[in-house]
């Protein structure tokens, strides 16, 4: 890959991560929210949403880039499962969500609603992966059983 080529995909990705929301190819598709780790407090989501925090020591890192590129391309199953999806790609700022949960280089962590943390994972993951390891959790088989699963 080109140096040119390379400064024009890292651009596309940061412009990306900018927004607050990412859309899917429908406009009036429901939306899967991105949040800046720096803004992120994980006391708001207790019961209410499932994050994913992907963390990374740069923007650049090739595992980052792929990781919220699969997210993007599940977002009806990430939004089935009340994912929210939180990033951290700044080492040097020290925000909240590094200091909780201290990751090492490139880092995946899910948090379940109960606010404890149930997989890290130092390598990108599918969605059919995370949708499985979401599955799987007790919180979200008594949404399935509850009717609460969307499906």
């Amino acid at each position: 890959m080109t140096a040119a080529k390379t400064l024009a995909t890292l651009a596309f990705f940061l412009a990306a991560l900018s927004f607050t929301a990412i859309q899917t190819r429908a406009e009036d598709a429901p939306a899967l929210t991105i949040i800046p780790g720096e803004t992120a407090d994980l006391k708001e989501f207790l019961w209410t949403k499932r994050p994913i925090v992907v963390f990374a020591d740069s923007a650049a890192d090739p595992r980052f880039i792929e990781q919220v590129r699969l997210l993007q391309a599940g977002v009806a199953a990430l939004l089935l499962r009340d994912v929210v999806v939180l990033t951290d790609s700044d080492p040097a700022a020290l925000g909240p969500l590094r200091l909780a949960l201290r990751p090492r280089g490139f880092a995946l962590v899910l948090i379940d609603k109960d606010g404890q943390v149930k997989h890290r994972k130092p390598a990108p993951l599918s969605i059919r992966e995370l949708s499985r390891s979401i599955d799987a959790l007790p919180t979200r088989q008594q949404e399935i059983r509850d009717g609460l699963g969307k499906e």
